[in-house]
């Protein structure tokens, strides 16, 4: 049977019959019929078209609905780097390479691999771990047969190989034991400059891919300017000479030997553009084998402890230099002035003395060669205490240094509180407050500029710095003859070196102890310096930890005797890297009498 609907015919023969008895038109029932067939088929073919309407709307409203809740869960979800083949490629090929001053590849990316396993798909996953534990020692056997054995699907073994060790986990022949392509951040120069530079590791990683993520120094404060793809692999670029930061990191380890020192560290800064030329921290560590952080001891202990930077400590009488010249820059005084300088100058339960007897009085300019602690805190008396925090904070001393590494906040300077007029005493011989190497090299580079304030930065710089006058040009040249004369005639005699002219203040400071006063037989020594002393062009710091010179009856701890000769061989050394050529002394030649017209 048909499942057609019966067609109405338009002149039903009974209706017309019908009509015809009636005396009515038999047309216009065909008319009418007609009429409510085309309603009939008007009528489907509205439903019809609403059926399709109704379901075309439930469809884009399904796809929207999709859409939105996509777009929320991505919204929702934590950002994530893809872990396919295609897409990794774009991860490792992100980060840019740091360069020195002269272009040369200080951390740069190395092909390599990792290697996994999925150990459902070994033949002989036991043999697989004996072989494994032979190639790589630090693997422990039992655990990769516990794991190789159990119903894990994957297994992490190592995130980088060498080739070397690729081939012989591939002669093992082990279906199981897969590669998987990547880049590792390596350092050609091993530890040097490992301190600022810090080390790298994997962040977000895959088999196919991993992403290089700074883990401290400039490598994770320019984390962002690294992996910028807007950069187009352009590296960046240090203001350190690569050549001078190695026979610095020489010339310091020697002299931490010889000197029995528990660490040091060294400052080389230029000081018309403030940049860093050369930094070290000893001991150091190799940033493509980056040590665990410490977990017990003080942070110094450490070889991630950056001393230079993170190091604050008391500097002694490198101090002595900023009282002589704020009093020298305010006219209270001037070289010649005569200071009385007999003590101790009491104060409370604290005295003020000077190392030996030094007599009554002396000029300013004898109490920085001879550094005097008595006369110094004269002078200081002289300037007042907010005076001399004020002059502090111009040159940098009261706030951590602006020099780009992610470890530059925690060396902010310890200040007391309260400043005292006894403080305003001990801080101006550098006892009282605490600052870096670094801090003290940026306030030197200061007095070698002539006076203008000069900050520090590990950026190559195409112009000198245009600071503030911290001083006037007179009082910044005064100081550096009175520094000259403390290698000529004082302190620091043992930088008298041949060829070049070097001006420079000693500090010898107690260390502290974690509960409190000071050891008597354990010192911070350092030696302040700047070099050519005629026309200052670098500054440079070298600092030495609990040091102890050995070779006579007994043992000598000040700076004198252990800073100073480190630094005066570091000066020999990098001098002529740095393009200084040698100061030739006039000399008279023999049978020959000069006269004149």
């Amino acid at each position: 049977m048909s499942n057609t609907p019966l067609r109405i015919p338009l002149r039903p023969l009974a209706r017309i019959l019908e009509a015809r008895e009636k005396g009515e038109n038999p047309d216009s029932i065909e008319k009418e019929n007609l009429r409510l067939r085309h309603e009939e088929m008007r009528d489907r073919a509205r439903v019809r078209a609403e059926g399709r309407i109704l379901v075309l709307g439930a469809m884009f409203a399904l796809a929207f609905v999709t859409i939105g809740v996509k777009m929320w869960v991505v919204a929702e979800s934590e950002p994530a780097e893809p872990r396919t083949s295609s897409a990794g490629s774009a991860i490792v090929a992100q980060r840019g390479d740091i360069v020195d001053r002269q272009g040369r590849i200080l951390a740069t990316n190395l092909d390599t691999f990792a290697l996994y396993a999925h150990p459902h798909q070994m033949v002989e996953p036991v043999k697989a771990a004996r072989e494994l534990a032979e190639i790589f020692p630090e693997l422990d056997r039992e655990r990769l047969e516990k794991d190789f054995t159990g119903s894990r699907r994957f297994v992490w073994i190592r995130r980088n190989i060498s080739p070397e060790q690729r081939q012989a986990v591939h002669d093992i022949g082990e279906p199981g034991l897969l590669f998987g392509p990547r880049e590792m951040r390596l350092y050609p120069n091993g530890a040097i400059a490992a301190h600022i530079l810090g080390g790298a590791g994997y962040g977000e990683e895959g088999v196919d891919a991993a992403e290089i993520r700074g883990t401290a120094g400039v490598e994770k404060k320019f984390d962002d300017y690294l992996t910028d793809p807007a950069n187009g692999g352009r590296p960046l670029q240090l203001s350190l000479d690569l050549t001078v930061q190695a026979a610095a990191e020489q010339v310091l380890y020697g002299g931490m030997r010889v000197m029995n020192a528990k660490g040091a560290a060294s400052v080389l800064m230029d000081v018309k553009t403030g940049e860093i030329i050369s930094m070290v921290s000893l001991p150091d560590f190799d940033p493509n084998n980056r040590p665990p952080l410490p977990t017990k001891g003080h942070p110094d202990d450490s070889p991630l402890f950056n001393r230079a930077v993170q190091g604050v400590y008391e500097l002694g009488s490198t101090f002595k230099i900023f009282t002589a010249a704020q009093a020298l820059d305010m006219g209270l005084v001037s070289p010649e002035t005569i200071i009385d300088i007999r003590g101790p100058i009491r104060w409370g339960r604290h005295a003020i003395r000077d190392s030996h007897y030094l007599g009554k009085e002396m000029s300013v300019a004898e109490i920085i060669i001879e550094s005097s602690n008595i006369g110094t805190a004269r002078i200081a008396e002289k300037i007042g205490g907010e005076r001399q925090k004020q002059f502090l904070a111009d040159l940098g001393l009261f706030e951590p240094t602006p020099v780009e590494m992610i470890e530059a906040p925690s060396g902010a300077p310890l200040i007391q509180k309260n400043w005292s007029d006894l403080t305003t005493m001990t801080v101006s011989f550098g006892h009282g407050m605490s600052v870096s190497p670094l801090h003290l090299a940026a306030a030197y580079a200061t007095i070698a500029n002539n006076g203008k304030r000069v900050r520090p930065t590990l950026l190559t710089q195409k112009a000198p710095q245009d600071g503030p006058q911290v001083m006037s040009t007179a009082a910044a040249r005064m100081s550096q003859d009175l520094l000259r004369r403390v290698v000529t005639e004082g302190t620091a005699s043992f930088a008298r070196i041949d060829h070049y002219s070097v001006g420079g203040k000693t500090g010898t400071a107690d260390k502290p102890k974690p509960t409190g006063g000071y050891f008597k037989d354990k010192t911070i020594t350092t030696f302040a310096s700047m070099f050519p002393a005629n026309d200052p062009r670098y500054v440079l710091i070298v600092t030495l930890d609990e040091a102890v010179e050995t070779s006579g009856d007994k043992p000598r701890r000040t700076a004198g005797w252990t800073a100073v000769p480190v630094g005066a061989e570091m000066i020999t050394r990098i001098a002529p890297l740095l393009g200084l050529r040698p100061e030739i002394a006039p000399v008279n030649l023999a049978g020959i009498t000069l006269t004149s017209n």
